[in-house]
């Protein structure tokens, strides 16, 4: 209930307010100031970026299905995070409860989730928005990071400006769900995508939304898609997202059925790896580094074994991590 106050107390109260609006200025000075004196200097001054900090992960895609024995390998070998396929969603789909628990147990981040692919074809839209913003949520309900998203390139044609439009369009509206769970969108280009080549790249990115759409950066990729990855680094530091370190190498001999390469261990292909990341240092990257073999289980060693290897790479060509 309110107080009750009489016209005689109202009018006393209202001729008081009355009387101090007539003291002087000056009396101001009698009183203690509410808040500390400010330099507003400091608010003219740019803030300049911190100094890179870059975080070691790796990719799960080289053990195929088999998660569990991917998070226990790569924490063994000394990995702090991970990124999985969304094949995982088979098993920790429906507790993702479980899956944060075993991530936290071996003391791995939950880096990113890869999604599956995207295509342009007229009626796919909904379905795709529908299915990526699940995995955004699973993501969430993990406590990860990001998701990626990959494209599919139309087949027997080729690749216009409306299809640009409409593929920004796509991943802006998925970028968009995925941000509203507090999931960050990364694009990632790709060998045989729409963004397959440097200037395909620029174009997706140009046709996205910034706010929504970041940037995953695959350097064995980007090289074989024939550009300089620390250049890249250089022109869209703004929209990394994180980082793919892989290499690449050509297969010898070639084969006219098959792709004309091979992802290989750190150092034994034709990325230029120092000079990446002596561009995330130029850059001030703070952001994940997640190591990827797409073929690891396929390759002369085990998935383990191939996972040694890049980190004795790191550590010892690189200087990280010692």
């Amino acid at each position: 209930m309110f107080p009750r106050f009489s016209r005689r107390k109202f009018l006393a109260g209202s001729s008081g307010l009355a009387v101090m609006s007539l003291v002087p200025v000056s009396v101001e000075a009698l009183f203690e100031p509410m808040y500390p004196p400010t330099d507003l200097s400091f608010f003219e001054k740019p803030i300049s970026a911190g100094p890179a900090a870059i975080r070691f992960g790796y990719a799960a895609i080289s053990w195929g299905d088999n998660d569990r024995q991917a998070i226990e390998e790569i924490s063994a070998v000394g990995f702090r995070g991970i990124q999985l396929l969304s094949n995982g969603l088979r098993e920790f789909g429906g507790k993702p409860g479980a899956l944060r628990e075993l991530l936290h147990l071996h003391d791995l981040s939950f880096i990113a989730l890869s999604s599956e692919g995207v295509g342009i074809e007229p009626g796919l839209r909904a379905e795709q928005i529908a299915r990526c913003t699940s995995h955004a949520k699973f993501v969430r309900d993990c406590g990860g990071l990001y998701l990626q998203i990959i494209d599919k390139r139309p087949e027997g044609r080729s690749v216009g400006a409306a299809d640009y439009r409409q593929l920004g369009s796509l991943l802006t509206e998925i970028g968009k769900r995925s941000a509203d769970m507090g999931v960050t969108l990364g694009y990632h280009h790709h060998v045989g995508s729409i963004g397959e080549h440097p200037d395909e790249i620029d174009r997706v990115l140009d046709a996205s939304d910034p706010r929504y759409v970041k940037l995953v950066l695959d350097v064995a990729h980007y090289f074989q898609g024939g550009g300089d990855p620390a250049k890249v680094i250089e022109r869209h530091h703004d929209r990394l997202l994180y980082v793919h370190i892989k290499d690449v190498e050509r297969k010898t001999p070639a084969s006219a059925d098959a792709d004309p390469f091979e992802f290989v261990e750190l150092g034994r292909g034709r990325v230029n790896l120092p000079a990446v990341f002596e561009a995330l240092q130029k850059t001030g990257f703070r952001g994940w580094a997640v190591v990827e073999l797409d073929n690891g289980s396929r390759g002369p060693h085990s998935p383990k074994e191939s996972a040694i290897l890049n980190k004795k790479y790191i550590e010892e060509k690189l200087g990280y991590g010692k």
